[in-house]
């Protein structure tokens, strides 16, 4: 094995130790989680962002998000997204940022009125700035992220190493999952998502981090495993979070990283030559045949019911009414919203107030563009047509992204059916607007020419 094996096995490792010690000693997610920030701005200030260090430790807590809410671990429920935009903002003093993103400028300013409105219209009893901060974070973290990855060119080799760090996290909620549910079969008695093997916390949220780090790993097999050793180890990862997912019974994430792969692999084959088509048929074939298992493996441990679950039918075998459990009410209900004020909207964080009025019914939305389109009105319009087609164009440009239709895809569907209750489909969006190419990053040629 090579140095930088060994370097990786070691970063595996600590994080499936990080993963026993949470669920050991639960008050370690604290330290944990007040770590990742104060090493984080250490790292990056340190390095001076010459490596794009921002994006990895931005990535680092994208990724660690999910697990530090099931555990307590955050010092506040949004803060990954704040910290997000702490370590972009630090990235801007040490490399600055495009001046040709005006398309985010733009979406930024769009996003203005609808949160002025909300200070008008927001009920007296409701608490404005958390209302106004839990709608809007999401949004303005999208634009703040993509205002310095616009354009930015980035090698190949720098991009793997934001999805590793975003995926070594998701490696230690994978383990901690894993001691937490640990007979799946004694707790799986219907097929409604299970907060039981989700660790006690959203399944949504749970199953969408586990689809992301599920494409990460398997992503990794393709591009980044020199060896059979590398190869067996990514796959024994990817497996593993797969079937943690799969047992979370919550379908939106997990069929986004399957729809990820398979961009991923259509990209690559379509670009390969004849020796590379080759290579990529042994790999589908193991992939298929390895994921075929896991999937039988799951339906073993469910009785079944795992199969049910993605037929859209209950225990019984009965297709149930919705396919989309219910929220297609609310989705409904913020397009009639929008239909009463097509201008500007209800207001940020109004949406969920107007629903309760007039249904009784508070449940926030899972859907960020009908959300866009109630709170924002035309305005929201018009920034989800600049985020949909400014990355297609740049695509144009710089077909070598082999990343950036995976990426935008993984935004798309997740803000369908988790909104942007996470930095993840943010700060991902963000990386399909990297300009990457084949090369070396500073650090590489300096090693080279020393």
């Amino acid at each position: 094995m090579t140095r930088n094996d060994i370097l990786y096995l070691n970063l595996i490792l600590l994080h499936v130790a990080i993963g026993f010690l949470v669920f050991v000693f639960p008050f370690t997610s604290k330290i944990y989680g007040y770590a990742i920030f104060i090493l984080g701005v250490y790292f990056v200030i340190k390095a001076q962002n010459r490596n794009n260090e921002a994006l990895m430790a931005a990535a680092y807590i994208v990724g660690s998000e999910v697990f530090l809410r099931m555990t307590g671990g955050n010092p506040l429920y949004e803060i990954s997204k704040y910290g997000v935009m702490v370590f972009v903002f630090i990235g801007m003093y040490f490399s600055g940022f495009s001046r040709n993103a005006i398309p985010y400028w733009l979406f930024l300013l769009l996003l203005i009125p609808g949160v002025i409105m909300s200070t008008f219209v927001l009920n007296v009893e409701t608490d404005i700035k958390n209302a106004i901060a839990f709608n809007i974070s999401g949004p303005v973290c999208l634009g703040v992220a993509s205002l310095y990855t616009f354009r930015r060119k980035i090698p190949l080799s720098q991009i793997n190493s934001v999805l590793l760090c975003m995926g070594l996290p998701i490696i230690s909620c994978m383990v901690y999952l894993t001691f937490y549910t640990p007979n799946v079969r004694d707790v799986i008695t219907s097929t409604q998502s299970s907060f039981e093997t989700s660790g006690g916390f959203g399944p949504n949220q749970v199953a969408t981090v586990l689809g992301l780090g599920m494409f990460i790993f398997f992503s990794r097999i393709i591009l980044e495993s020199k060896t059979k050793v590398m190869v067996i180890i990514n796959l024994i990862i990817a497996l593993n979070i797969s079937y943690r997912g799969m047992v979370t019974f919550s379908r939106g994430g997990m069929i986004t990283g399957l729809l990820m792969i398979l961009l991923l692999l259509f990209f690559l084959y379509v670009k390969s030559n004849f020796d590379g088509r080759v290579k990529l048929n042994y790999l589908i074939i193991l992939m298929a045949v390895a994921m075929m298992a896991t999937w039988m493996y799951t339906s073993f441990q469910t009785g079944g019911l795992i199969d049910k679950r993605y037929a859209n039918q209950d225990a019984a075998g009965r297709v149930k009414e919705s396919q989309l459990t219910g929220r297609e009410d609310v989705a409904k209900g913020e397009i009639n919203a929008f239909l009463k004020n097509p201008i500007f909207g209800v207001g940020v964080g109004k949406g969920v107030e107007v629903r309760k009025a007039e249904t009784g019914d508070g449940t926030l939305s899972h859907d960020e563009i009908t959300r866009m389109l109630a709170e924002h009105g035309s305005l929201g319009i018009m920034g989800l047509l600049i985020l949909f087609f400014t990355p297609l164009f740049l695509y144009l440009e710089n077909k070598f992204n082999m990343y950036l239709l995976c990426f935008v895809t993984f935004w798309f569907l997740t803000i369908n059916h988790a909104a942007m209750r996470t930095a993840a489909p943010a700060f991902v969006y963000s990386l399909s607007l990297l300009n990457v190419f084949l090369g070396e990053t500073q650090t590489q040629k300096r090693k080279k020419d020393s």
